[in-house]
């Protein structure tokens, strides 16, 4: 067998010859082109953490429909969606009305709800689905979830369109923002609704577990390529998108569970460049370029 044969059969040909392996790479674009963007917001207005909390505050949603229904797409969907809204007010809520932080009400929040999930999922389910709820079954994707992820990652880029601009000045300067518009408490509303959306996409392939994975990584590699905010956002995706296909590949080759495996891979793809980044790499903080001298 020659190279380019060897390529095809490792690279190409699981995707031409298994209809779930295409699936799971169509929902991987969905996610990609829908959770990166937000991801890079997230990074600019110091949410990441946020996001995390989020992903976690679905669950309880999610394992009552589990509870009701079974593991039924439209049941688990809407119930990820109440509890991810309910948190979100909710903390918003506590930090108003006490003292307490934002972050820390959050916090909170989530960790009592990842423990009410748990616990929901297992007085019905088996390990089995448990391990599904947490980590996701990406290669098992069926059309209608697809469907589902497909839908919310055109609605996350339409909305984004529309909130673009005030998005972008509140997250560089809030108080402008407030001086010369009453955009800024809408588009973050939006856009905190946009954060849930794609959470409870990615909670549908990765498990609540890892569902922020495809939204901070690529992120946080983009940070590291380019200060402007439009490349930042084509770095997101696309290392979003290579590390989805790369991670299927592995997932496929070897006994790798495919949502860890996609996950691994974007991290070794952001360890890579915060060594050999053009913006604040470290290697290029320890080699600087020759600058022009006036």
């Amino acid at each position: 067998m020659n190279a380019a044969a060897t390529i095809y059969a490792a690279l190409i040909a699981p995707f031409t010859e298994f209809e779930f392996m295409r699936r799971a790479l169509a929902a991987v674009v969905a996610l990609a082109l829908g959770g990166a963007p937000i991801g890079v917001f997230l990074m600019l207005r110091r949410m990441s953490l946020v996001g995390d909390a989020m992903a976690h505050a679905i669950l309880p949603g999610a394992a009552i429909g589990f509870l009701l229904s079974g593991l039924n797409l439209f049941a688990m969907t809407t119930g990820g969606l109440i509890a991810g809204f309910s948190v979100a007010i909710l903390a918003g809520v506590v930090a108003r009305s006490t003292g307490l932080k934002e972050d820390a009400s959050l916090a909170t929040f989530y960790l009592v709800s990842l423990a009410l999930g748990v616990t929901i999922v297992s007085i019905k389910g088996t390990n089995i689905d448990l391990l599904h709820v947490l980590f996701g079954n990406i290669l098992a994707m069926d059309d209608a979830t697809l469907l589902v992820i497909a839908s919310n990652a055109t609605i996350t880029l339409i909305v984004l369109a529309v909130i673009y601009r005030p998005l972008v000045i509140e997250s560089v300067d809030p108080v402008f923002l407030r001086t010369v518009s009453r955009a800024g408490a809408p588009s973050h509303l939006a856009f905190l609704a946009l954060v849930v959306i794609n959470l409870v996409s990615g909670f549908q392939a990765l498990g609540t577990l890892l569902a922020v994975g495809l939204m901070i990584l690529p992120a946080g590699i983009a940070r590291f390529w380019s200060r402007d905010l439009t490349a930042m956002i084509c770095i997101a995706v696309a290392s979003a998108f290579v590390s989805g296909y790369a991670g299927l590949v592995l997932s496929f080759q070897t006994k790798v569970p495919s949502g860890p495996a996609i996950i691994l891979v974007s991290a070794t793809l952001y360890v890579a460049s915060v060594l050999f980044g053009t913006v604040g790499g470290l290697i290029r903080q320890m080699f600087p370029g020759r600058h022009l001298e006036a």
